[in-house]
């Protein structure tokens, strides 16, 4: 049995436009999803947190195990996937397999920042950087050096869909350039007067 709809033009007009707000609403939730394999990893992963704040991009931050809580790792990251994350952050020390776990649950790209939790983090660089071909993970310094340039990475990422973004990754690089070219003219202030 064929059930047949009608609708006047401007019914359609309606229906259009509201599913076209939605449409909206849902790409300006965009958000980078930050993942620690533990708490005690909050102040190596801070700067990531406070780079993104600078760049006012959305961000949620959560604890979670790709060991010891694999099952609410996954629904995690396939939640977030679909809630528009466009980018995973995802930190951990020592056998470090949380960004693999969470690029194995999403197509979106994944950034891992080794934890120095022990070996002075040699072991998680290498956990992380180590991925089967097709499962890629960005993997970025160990610790915060590393975190503050997965947001950066993150931010970068989000700008070739962002025009706005864009610009305020380029100011931000612009004025860094600068402050180091006022610090080297200090430098050379002090060494042509002492």
């Amino acid at each position: 049995m064929a059930v047949v709809f009608r609708a006047s033009k401007h019914d359609l007009v309606k229906a259009i436009s509201v599913n076209l707000s939605e449409v909206e609403k849902r790409m300006s939730d965009k958000f980078v999803a930050v993942l620690m394999g533990s708490d005690s990893d909050l102040p190596q992963m801070q700067p990531a947190i406070d780079t993104l704040a600078k760049f006012d991009i959305n961000t949620e931050v959560k604890v979670t195990s790709a060991h010891r809580t694999p099952a609410a790792t996954q629904a995690y990251v396939t939640d977030a996937d679909q809630r528009g994350c466009q980018v995973f952050i995802a930190a951990a020390g020592m056998a470090a397999h949380l960004a693999g776990a969470v690029a194995a649950n999403t197509t979106k790209p994944v950034i891992g920042v080794p934890i120095n939790a022990s070996l002075e983090g040699l072991d998680a660089l290498l956990s992380t950087v180590q991925m089967p071909g097709g499962i890629p993970v960005a993997t970025v310094a160990i610790g915060k050096a590393g975190a503050k340039n997965a947001a950066y990475l993150a931010a970068q990422i989000m700008s070739t869909a962002d025009p706005e973004l864009a610009v305020r990754v380029r100011n931000e690089r612009e004025e860094s350039a600068q402050a180091v070219q006022a610090k080297d003219a200090a430098l050379q202030a002090k060494l042509a007067g002492g």
